[in-house]
């Protein structure tokens, strides 16, 4: 996340106090390109400078940065969002009437008005730094910025970390957003969902070769299309050098049997994220399959993943809570 000409911007802050422009585009939530386009465009470039090159972000210069991200997070155009944080405007405050002079530079009180937590209202509680960066990121619809912010949190904290800490409580504060706001931000959503399973797949090692008795099927139960958890899951199996044969939404009953067979899966997850599509005559269906020559029959272990499944445990089943459990579950097996 470097930026050409700028010092110190895959370490700490340069001599003299201040953020580097790095540090500055990571607590925002945007490409550090992102940061210089404002400050070429609009002006909304670090107050002081050391050396003619090196940037140096005050707090004041950050709260500015912060009002342009809560504006433009209103949909307000960039150009538009810009002259209005230059005036100290934040969505929570009246723009400044026609005739009358900009607004001088606000104290810390007015700067607490800015909504920093995660653009408009997301509420992510004490989550990590990072989720507010990717949210805001998302609630901009801005493809470079979370696709940077994603892969960052995936490789330095790692896939699991990642999904548990960052991803999930994000996408469960965009979920909250629109279902208290009428059906808005809906987009917000499909934007985040579709970025973060184009983040697994980049993230994810090359497709690891079938072994036999080790191979793990992943589907989606039929009527049930929610596959970001089983893409998650299958790239952190995939991490760890375990194949995997993942086959999406609502796999058809006769399919997903079929699939079983041509493959002697270890394993087979199952997600339901729907009470009303989890189906414990399925989950047992499947478990009770066999292959492999007389004498030496082999069943799959059988996950039932997914909050659909409360209520519906199927004895001697296992039942993940969580991805860190689920991949437990299947290396428990897998590696026997």
């Amino acid at each position: 996340m470097s930026l050409a000409g700028d010092a110190g911007e895959n370490g700490s802050a340069p001599r003299g106090g201040g953020l580097t422009t790095g540090e500055v585009a990571r607590r925002l939530g945007v490409a550090p390109t992102t940061v210089r386009t404002w400050d070429r465009r609009y002006g909304l470039g670090p107050t002081a400078h050391t050396g003619g090159r090196h940037r140096r972000w005050t707090d004041e210069d950050v709260a500015r940065l912060e009002r342009m991200c809560a504006l433009t997070a209103t949909g307000l155009a960039p150009a538009e969002a810009a002259r209005l944080a230059l005036d100290g405007v934040t969505p929570d405050a009246p723009a400044p009437r026609a005739g009358t002079a900009p607004a001088s530079p606000p104290g810390p009180a007015a700067r607490r008005r800015v909504r920093t937590g995660a653009g408009a209202g997301l509420r992510l509680g004490d989550a990590r730094q990072e989720c507010r960066g990717v949210a805001r990121a998302a609630l901009r619809l801005d493809a470079a910025a979370l696709d940077e912010l994603l892969r960052t949190a995936m490789e330095e904290h790692g896939l699991v970390t990642a999904w548990t800490e960052v991803i999930v409580p994000t996408l469960q504060a965009v979920g909250r957003k629109w279902e208290n706001s009428g059906e808005r931000y809906v987009e917000v959503e499909h934007f985040l969902s579709w970025h973060v399973s184009g983040a697994l797949r980049r993230h994810a090692p090359p497709v690891v070769a079938d072994r036999p008795g080790a191979t793990t099927v992943l589907a989606c139960v039929p009527a049930e299309n929610h596959t970001l958890p089983l893409e998650v899951l299958a790239a952190a199996l995939a991490e760890r050098g375990l194949p995997v044969r993942m086959f999406g939404g609502a796999l058809p009953v006769e399919s997903l049997v079929a699939a079983v067979r041509r493959t002697g899966p270890v394993a087979v997850g199952l997600w339901a994220q729907s009470r009303t599509t989890a189906s414990r005559p399925l989950a047992q269906h499947v478990a009770a399959m066999e292959w492999g020559v007389r004498g030496a029959r082999r069943k799959p272990v059988v996950l039932t993943l997914g909050p659909g499944w409360a209520g519906q445990t199927v004895p001697g089943l296992p039942r993940p809570s969580g991805l860190a459990e689920a991949v437990t579950a299947v290396e428990s097996v897998a590696l026997r």
